[in-house]
Formats: C-alpha cells, structure tokens, sequence
C-alpha cells in the first residue's frame, strides 16, 4: 500500500508536466538562432559594437574603392616596368592648383564637422566644401582639355590613358559623393532636423573627402615620379 500511494503521485506529475515538456522541446527545434531579436540587437548596437550602421557601410565602401585604386596603382606600376613605350606626361599648372582646392575640400569639411560636433553652427563652411568641389571637378576637366589639345590623348601612349582612368575614377567618385553631400545640407537647412542625424551625415562627408584626398595625393605622387 505504501508502495503504491508513493508511486501513484510521481506517476500523476510526469503525466501532467510532459505537455510542457513537449512545447519546450517544439520550442527549441524551431528556434532561429540566426534572427537577432530586439534585445540582442539593442545590446549589440549599444554595448559591444559602438559604431553606427552608417559609418560601418562607408568604411567597408571605402576599403572596397580603396582597393579598386589599388589594382590600379599596381598595374600602373606593372606597366612601366615591362614597357619601354611610357612616355610621362607633361604637369600642368592648373593641376596643381586644382590639388589645392582639394585640400581645401578636405579643410573645410573638416572644419564643419568640428563646428557641428561643438554644437555651433557649420553650415556655411560645408557649403563652401560643396561649391568647392564643383570648382575641382570643372578645373579637372579644363585639365583634361589643355592635355589632349597639347596631344596627350589616352590612345596616344599608355601613360596617358592611366592618367585618364584614375583621374576619372576620381572623378565619378566625387560626384557620387556629392549627392551624399546635397542630402546633408538639405538636412541642416531644415529647422526641424534631428541634430545627431545631420552631424553623422556631416561627419560621414568629411571621412569620405579626407580618404578621396589621400587617393588624388597618391595618383600625383605616381605620375609626377614617372
């Protein structure tokens, strides 16, 4: 009798939890361990990676164009030393000039980041890194111009022709960068704009410029040791 009076309950409760148990075990088989939830991607954003969505993706895009102009630079290189046709072309004064206004790109979106980072008004100093791109990219083309009229076209001689590709490359990636810039101004101009968010776009235009600097630095450097 004792026997069955203490076998009896232990019976009764495997029976009453197993539907339980059952749904916990469905429960961990269908689980998707892939799919953040959003508190593992709240913790991810604020405790172990610091960084914004944003500036994470220009990083990775600028190691991919990095690289991109690194193959460049490399076959540059691979054609001058295997060829005996490179002829180096002539370096104008305007090209010059037109590194200069780069860098003062490059200084001034500097300076409004810094601006808007101190919670001051940046506003017209990016606006002169934007008007002074535009001015680099019509200097550029002006360049381009006194070059083929002198006779230094891209079919004439393999210098000439990486010349064209890395400054149009250049090119094509200061125009695409000039529509992130038209969205962060129009950003600031708007009174009722999230402050953190223009400054990210602010500081995201100023990275991008400071990277295309060093790039146009290293297409000079190349050419002008040629």
């Amino acid at each position: 009798m004792e026997t069955q009076s203490f076998s009896t309950p232990v019976q009764y409760n495997k029976e009453k939890n197993f539907p339980q148990l059952e749904m916990s075990i469905f429960r961990r088989i269908t689980e998707k361990p892939w799919e953040e939830t959003d508190s593992r991607v709240e913790s991810l954003h604020t405790k172990s990676f610091r960084a914004h969505d944003r500036k994470v993706a220009l990083y990775i895009f600028l190691c991919v164009v990095g690289s991109v102009f690194f193959l460049l630079f490399a076959a540059t290189h691979m054609r001058i030393a295997l060829a005996t046709d490179w002829v180096p072309m002539p370096e104008p004064f305007l090209l010059w000039v037109n590194s200069v206004v780069l860098v003062a790109v490059s200084m001034a979106l500097e300076f409004s980041r810094r601006l808007v980072n101190t919670n001051r008004d940046g506003q017209l100093v990016f606006f002169l890194g934007g008007v002074l791109t535009v001015l680099f990219l019509v200097l550029q083309i002006v360049v381009w111009s006194e070059l083929i009229t002198l006779g230094y076209a891209a079919q004439r001689n393999p210098s000439n022709a990486f010349f064209y590709v890395l400054t149009a490359l250049h090119a094509l990636h200061l125009l695409g960068g000039m529509i992130a810039w038209c969205r962060a101004f129009w950003r600031m101009r708007k009174r009722d704009a999230d402050y953190a968010h223009f400054r990210l776009s602010v500081e995201l235009c100023a990275i991008y410029w400071h990277f295309l600097l060093l790039v146009w630095v290293v297409i000079l450097a190349l050419f002008v040791s040629t």
